[in-house]
């Protein structure tokens, strides 16, 4: 089958990588922004506005990474099926059904369980999306530059990433504060349709008539003991993501915005300037770093004192969480053939989704039982597991 516009051959050179790549990582960032957007919008609508509990903000939050975990297959194979760029799309389309959902919620607010049903609705669909989006672009990206540059495919995607959610979650407390929740619900329309429109123009890549798909349950096995230590390690950024505005409310601290800013704003520096450490020093070492950052900042936060601390302790739990992905997908990546990498990255990548689905109905239940800091103690702890696991595997082997 011939190449579609915009490929090459196998070893050439990509034309301009940010030409080519660009719109699809603006893409992601305006989806991640949306997500940013729930996830600073959304415990404080369900707790106050709502009038449900801690666990059922963690259980509705989480519900998007659960759907995310379990269409990653279906995912992957569309992809492969029908091409990245439809893929991508209609992830764009799927968050901008969500965006209505979300809406729809908001207005319906004194119906209280009416308005959750739809809350969770709109959790699912944008868990699909997001599985659809994150599959396509980075498939997309890879196709357009080639293989070669698949890591700095990856590194752009995943700063486009964090910083839509860093950036959307204050951005969403700044909008209710202002104009309400529907409002800020409203603007996960308008960036929908900004991601579609980014990549509009871009070409499609061939597809691989003849390429044959390893199940995708045959390489979970292959990467579970990676999978697993970045499952632990996620906890702490679920935390971050799903209670930290609660725990500052709790506390009467101001600033909370600042905790999600820092936390992202610090993950992606880290990226930018330490990218290439995993693959310079090796997954291990890197990881192990990484794990001891991680932890420190979320004990941080559990014992903070103060609001500023508590910032203090999302920065360096953004610094350590930051190539903890990278980190483990080397080691991850040298279990399999070149041929198994795309179906092991997304066994690898489910595990994440995972750990963020799980994360929130855990620390809800924690909340309730203790109090909010309590949650970055089970972060930490989680964090401490997933070091213990690194370090027993490796001297096992």
């Amino acid at each position: 089958m011939a190449m579609a516009t915009g490929s090459h051959a196998p070893g050439s050179e990509a034309p301009g990588f940010f030409k080519m790549t660009g719109p699809i990582v603006m893409a992601v960032f305006a989806v991640y922004l949306s997500i940013g957007i729930t996830l600073g919008a959304l415990p404080s609508f369900i707790k106050k506005d709502l009038a449900y509990s801690s666990f059922t903000v963690g259980l509705v939050i989480g519900l998007q990474a659960l759907a995310t975990l379990l269409t990653r297959a279906y995912a992957g194979k569309r992809t492969d099926v029908k091409g990245a760029k439809n893929s991508k799309q209609i992830g764009v389309l799927l968050v901008l059904v969500a965006g209505v959902l979300y809406v729809a919620a908001g207005l319906l607010s004194a119906f209280h369980s009416l308005a959750l049903a739809v809350l969770v609705l709109s959790r699912v669909i944008h868990g699909v999306a997001e599985s659809m989006l994150v599959t396509g672009a980075l498939a997309w990206g890879i196709g357009l530059v080639g293989h070669g540059k698949s890591g700095k495919v990856m590194t752009w995607n995943g700063i486009a990433m964090y910083a839509g959610i860093a950036i959307g979650a204050p951005l969403s407390i700044w909008l209710v504060n202002t104009s309400g929740v529907v409002s800020a619900f409203a603007v996960i329309l308008v960036l929908a349709l900004f991601s579609w429109m980014a990549t509009a123009k871009l070409p499609a890549i061939a597809l691989e008539a003849t390429q044959v798909r390893t199940p995708f349950y045959k390489v979970i096995g292959l990467v579970a003991e990676q999978g697993m230590a970045l499952a632990f390690s996620s906890m702490g950024f679920a935390c971050i993501a799903s209670f930290v505005a609660l725990l500052f409310a709790e506390n009467n601290w101001q600033q909370a915005s600042l905790g999600f800013l820092c936390f992202g704003g610090f993950y992606v520096l880290t990226r930018v300037f330490f990218a290439s450490f995993p693959d310079k020093y090796g997954g291990y070492k890197v990881a192990l770093v990484s794990f001891i950052i991680e932890i420190a900042g979320q004990l941080l936060i559990a014992f903070a004192p103060d609001g500023i601390t508590a910032i203090a302790g999302c920065a360096l739990t953004g610094i350590g969480f930051s190539l903890v992905f990278p980190s483990l997908g080397v080691l991850a990546i040298k279990k399999v053939t070149p041929q198994m990498r795309g179906t092991a990255l997304g066994a690898y990548a489910a595990f994440f989704d995972l750990s963020l689905g799980l994360a929130g109905p855990i620390a809800g239940i924690i909340a309730g039982w203790f109090n909010y800091q309590a949650i970055y103690l089970f972060g930490a702890i989680s964090c401490l597991l997933a070091l213990l696991l690194l370090v027993f595997k490796n001297t096992k082997a």
